[in-house]
């Protein structure tokens, strides 16, 4: 049923709450689990007019190569279980870049957690799984992560 399980993770504790049940549909299925984390243009900085494109661009590399670590260690976790696991980092809009990742990876899944932002916290730094959820063709699986 499932070949393909695509997980977004952010690299908090909440987020990571979806593994156990990733894991657990990826041994029943035999899946591959590939780990996703975006790296969102906002959280980097702004480009200024005294030409820090430079700072910002190092600033990029350097988060996707925390990024990728984190995502490896995970990773190397999943495969001593005996199950295959691989690693995405990308960077841009996180709901695009999700969305276009399950299309290309072919996912069959789509699993992450939510953080469960509401009110005015929604309104101002809007909801990945929201957008993944009204958009994506994929299957998703949701939960929500609820304590730090």
């Amino acid at each position: 049923m499932y070949k393909t399980i695509l997980t977004p993770l952010d690299g908090s504790a909440r987020a990571e709450r979806i593994l156990p049940q990733v894991e657990a549909i990826a041994e029943r299925f035999g899946a591959e689990i590939v780990l996703l984390q975006v790296i969102e243009p906002a959280s980097v900085g702004i480009t200024t007019r005294d030409g820090s494109t430079m700072v910002l661009m190092g600033l990029v590399d350097q988060q996707i190569s925390e990024a990728r670590a984190y995502l490896e260690g995970l990773r190397a976790q999943i495969q001593s279980r005996g199950l295959k696991a691989r690693v995405l980092v990308a960077y841009g809009p996180p709901v695009s870049i999700i969305l276009d990742a399950a299309e290309r990876e072919g996912a069959d899944l789509i699993a992450m957690a939510s953080h469960g932002r509401t009110g005015l916290e929604r309104v101002f730094y809007g909801s990945v799984a929201a957008g993944v959820l009204n958009q994506a063709s994929q299957p998703l699986l949701l939960i929500h992560a609820q304590g730090s």
